[in-house]
C-alpha cells in the first residue's frame, strides 16, 4: 500500500511542474522536477526510494529509447552517420581518456580505472533533456537530428566503456585488445539481436491479425511490452541492451511505414499511450534524481577529506572540460568538413549550439548508481559517494548551461529589432483569433448557430484589421470587401426585382425595399452622403414620433401597423438569406476572411429579426453568445501560452496580448450586462 501510495504521490509531482512551467516557461521541465524531487527529499516526510540499478534501466531507459528509435528519422541517420559516429563514438572514447586522466590528475584518491569509469558515464548525451529545453528554441532541423543521432548510438558506447572501467577497478585487470573486441561484438550483438527479436515480434502481432484478433487492447499492450522483452533479453546475454531497444523502434518504424492497412484506431491509440507514458518516464527519471541529491549531498559534506567548496570545484572544472573538448572536437571536425556540408549557418554558432547541447541526464544517472560496494578483494570501491555526487552535479550543471546559453545560441540573427517585434506581435494576434474561431467552429450545431456566426463575424473583423495594418495590399483588402458588399446588396435587389415580377410583393412594400437597398449602397461607396442622409432620416423619425406622441393611432391603425411591420420583418429575412446564399456560393479560400465578416454580420441580423418575429426574449441568444465568447477568451488564452512556451514570441508580447484579452472581454461583458437589464 505503501508503494502505491508513493508512485501516486510521485505522479502528482509531475503534474506539480507541468503546472509550474505552464507559469516559467523559460525554466525547463527537467530543472522544475529535479528541485521537486530536492524539496521532497529535503522535506520530514520519510520518502527514501532506493535505487535499482538494473530495475531503472529496464523500467526507463529501454522504453526512453525504444521510442526515440521509433521516431527518429532514418533518412536523417544515414545522411548523417558521419558527425553522428564522430560523437557517438570518436567523442566518447577522447573523452574517456582525456576526462578520465584529469580526474585521476585532479583528486589522486580516485584510482586511474576508477576515474576512466567516471568519464564514460559522463560521455553519454541525453537526447530527452535536450528536447525538453529546445521545445522553447529553434534548434536547426539538421543540429537536432545529429543530436538525436548521438543521443541515441553514445549511451551503448558510453556504457560498454563504462563497464569495462569497473571491471578493471574491480579485478585489477584490463586489456586493450580484449576490451575492442568485446565492445564490437557487444554492439553489433545488440543491434542485431534487437532487430531479430523485433522482427519476431512484429511476426506474432501479424499471426494475431490472421486469426481475426483485430483487439486494439491486445496489440497495444504486445507493443507496450516489447522494449522491456528486448532489453531483457539481451542484456540476459552479455550483449547492449540500450543498442537493441534503439534498433527494434527502428525497424518498428519501417515495418509502419510498409505496412499498407494499419488499424487506424490502433495508430491513435498507440500514439497517445506512448505519449504519456514517454511523459511519466522522463518525469519520475528527474524526480528521482533530485530526490538522490540530498543524501549524496549529506554524505560527501560529512567526509572529512573534503570541504564543500572543494567538491563543488571538483564538478565545475569537470564540467568546464566536458564542454570545452566537445567544442574543440566538434571544431575540429568543421575545420575536416566533416560537419560544414550538412550545417548551413555560421560556424562559431553552429559549433557552439552543438557544444551547449551535450546535457548529461538519466543514462549517467543510471549509470552512476551500478558502480559496486566493493572490489574483489571486499575492500570498499573507492569514492563510489564522490563519483556518483560528481555525476549528479554534472547533469544539473550541463541543464543549467543549456538553459541559459542555448536560447541565445539559438536565436537567429535581428536585422530590425523593432520591426521584427511588432510582426511577432501581429502575428501572436492572428493566431489567438485563428484559434479563437477555430474553437467556435467546433461548437458550433443547430441550436447556436445565429450566436456563433455573430462571435466569429466579430473575430473575423479584428482579424482583418490586423491584416490591413502595414499592408501593402490594405488598399485592395478594402476595395475586395466594398465590392463583396455591393454583390450582397445585388442579391437583395435581384430577390426584390423577383417578387415584383411574380407579383408577390405590393408597391408600397417594393418601394421601401428599393429605397432600404439605395441608402445601403451609398453607405458602401460614399459614407459622407450616408451620413447626411442618417441624420435627416433620424431627425423625420423624432418629428413622426412627436406627432404620434400629440395625435395617437387608434388601435385598428396600430393593429394594421404590427402587421406591416412584421411582414417588412420577414421580407427583410428573406433578403439577407438570398444575400447569404450568393455570398456563400462566391466564396473561396482566399477571400474567405473577408465574405464571412459580411456573412456574419447578415446571419446576426437575421438572428435579431427572427427574435424580433417571435417576439421572444432574447435572453437566450445572449447565453449562447456569452458561452461561445467565454470558449473563444479561453482559446485565445490558450493559444497565446502555447506560443509562449515554444519560444515564439517574448514575455513582452504575451503580457500586451494578455493585456488586451482581458480589456476586450470586459468590455464584451459590460456591453451584455447593459443588453440584460
Amino acid at each position: 500500500m505503501e508503494l502505491f501510495l508513493l508512485i501516486l504521490f510521485l505522479l502528482a509531482v509531475i503534474g506539480l511542474s507541468s503546472f509550474i512551467h505552464h507559469f516559467l516557461p523559460y525554466v525547463p521541465v527537467p530543472l522544475v522536477q529535479i528541485a521537486l524531487g530536492v524539496l521532497l527529499a529535503s522535506l520530514p516526510l520519510g520518502i527514501h526510494i532506493p535505487m535499482e540499478p538494473e530495475l531503472f534501466f529496464v523500467l526507463f531507459i529501454a522504453p526512453l529509447l525504444f521510442h526515440d528509435g521509433k521516431n527518429v528519422s532514418r533518412h536523417a541517420l544515414w545522411k548523417l552517420r558521419k558527425p553522428i559516429l564522430l560523437l557517438a563514438l570518436g567523442l566518447v572514447f577522447v573523452t574517456v581518456f582525456a576526462i578520465g586522466y584529469l580526474i585521476y590528475w585532479l583528486i589522486p584518491s580516485i584510482p586511474l580505472p576508477a576515474a576512466f569509469a567516471l568519464a564514460a558515464i559522463l560521455s553519454p548525451t541525453d537526447v530527452v533533456a535536450v528536447s525538453a529545453i529546445s521545445s522553447r528554441v529553434k534548434i536547426p532541423e539538421t543540429i537536432m537530428h545529429i543530436l538525436e543521432g548521438e543521443g541515441l548510438m553514445n549511451d551503448a558506447s558510453g556504457l560498454v566503456a563504462f563497464k569495462f572501467a569497473v571491471a578493471a577497478t574491480v579485478t585489477g585487470v584490463f586489456s586493450l585488445a580484449q576490451a575492442s573486441g568485446s565492445f564490437i561484438v557487444i554492439a553489433m550483438g545488440g543491434l542485431a539481436g534487437g532487430a531479430l527479436l523485433s522482427i519476431l515480434i512484429i511476426q506474432l502481432k501479424i499471426f494475431i491479425r490472421r486469426l481475426g484478433m483485430e483487439d486494439v487492447t491486445i496489440h497495444m499492450l504486445i507493443q507496450l511490452l516489447t522494449p522491456f522483452v528486448i532489453f531483457y533479453l539481451v542484456e540476459h546475454v552479455h550483449l547492449s541492451g540500450i543498442l537493441s531497444v534503439v534498433s527494434a523502434g527502428i525497424v518498428h518504424t519501417i515495418y509502419r511505414e510498409r505496412d499498407q492497412s494499419p488499424a487506424m484506431k490502433l495508430q491513435l491509440v498507440s500514439q497517445n499511450t506512448w505519449t504519456v507514458l514517454i511523459y511519466i518516464l522522463n518525469g519520475l527519471v528527474f524526480v528521482l534524481l533530485g530526490l538522490q541529491i540530498p543524501s549524496v549531498i549529506s554524505e560527501i559534506f560529512k567526509d572529512p577529506l573534503f570541504n564543500n567548496w572543494e567538491v563543488s570545484k571538483y564538478i565545475f572544472i569537470i564540467s568546464t572540460a566536458l564542454l570545452f573538448l566537445r567544442f574543440l572536437w566538434i571544431g575540429a571536425a568543421w575545420k575536416w568538413e566533416w560537419l560544414k556540408k550538412e550545417i548551413k549557418m555560421p560556424s562559431m554558432r553552429a559549433i557552439g549550439i552543438l557544444t551547449i547541447s551535450g546535457v548529461r541526464g538519466a543514462v549517467t544517472l543510471a549509470g552512476a548508481f551500478t558502480i559496486p560496494y566493493v572490489l574483489a578483494d571486499g575492500s570498499p570501491f573507492p569514492q563510489r559517494s564522490l563519483i556518483i555526487f560528481i555525476a549528479a552535479g554534472v547533469i544539473l550543471v550541463t541543464l543549467i548551461t543549456a538553459s541559459i546559453f542555448l536560447p541565445i545560441l539559438a536565436r537567429t540573427e535581428k536585422v530590425n529589432a523593432n520591426e521584427q517585434r511588432k510582426e511577432m506581435l501581429r502575428e501572436a494576434k492572428l493566431r489567438t483569433i485563428d484559434s479563437a474561431i477555430r474553437s467556435i467552429r467546433e461548437l458550433m450545431n443547430d441550436e447556436n448557430r445565429g450566436a456563433a456566426v455573430s462571435v466569429i463575424a466579430s473575430y473575423n473583423q479584428i482579424r482583418n484589421q490586423l491584416i490591413t495594418e502595414n499592408n501593402k495590399n490594405s488598399e485592395h483588402l478594402k476595395i475586395l470587401e466594398t465590392e463583396i458588399r455591393m454583390k450582397a446588396l445585388d442579391a437583395e435587389a435581384l430577390y426584390i426585382e423577383t417578387l415584383k415580377l411574380e407579383g408577390k410583393i405590393d408597391r408600397e412594400t417594393y418601394y421601401l425595399s428599393e429605397e432600404h437597398i439605395q441608402r445601403m449602397r451609398l453607405a458602401v461607396t460614399n459614407r459622407m452622403r450616408f451620413r447626411r442622409l442618417f441624420i435627416g432620416t433620424l431627425a423625420k423619425r423624432s418629428v413622426l414620433k412627436l406627432i404620434q406622441l400629440i395625435m395617437p393611432k387608434s388601435q385598428q391603425q396600430l393593429e394594421t401597423r404590427q402587421a406591416q411591420l412584421k411582414k417588412m420583418i420577414q421580407l427583410k429575412m428573406n433578403m439577407a438569406k438570398a444575400a447569404i446564399k450568393s455570398l456563400n456560393n462566391q466564396m473561396t479560400p482566399e477571400n474567405e476572411h473577408v465574405y464571412l465578416v459580411i456573412i456574419g454580420e447578415y446571419s446576426e441580423m437575421l438572428t435579431k429579426f427572427k427574435l424580433a418575429k417571435k417576439g421572444a426574449d432574447s435572453a437566450h441568444y445572449r447565453d449562447l453568445q456569452r458561452e461561445l465568447r467565454v470558449k473563444a477568451f479561453q482559446a485565445e488564452r490558450d493559444e497565446i501560452q502555447n506560443l509562449y512556451e515554444e519560444g515564439e514570441i517574448t514575455t513582452d508580447i504575451i503580457r500586451k496580448i494578455r493585456k488586451q484579452i482581458n480589456i476586450r472581454e470586459a468590455y464584451w461583458m459590460e456591453e451584455s450586462s447593459l443588453h440584460s437589464h
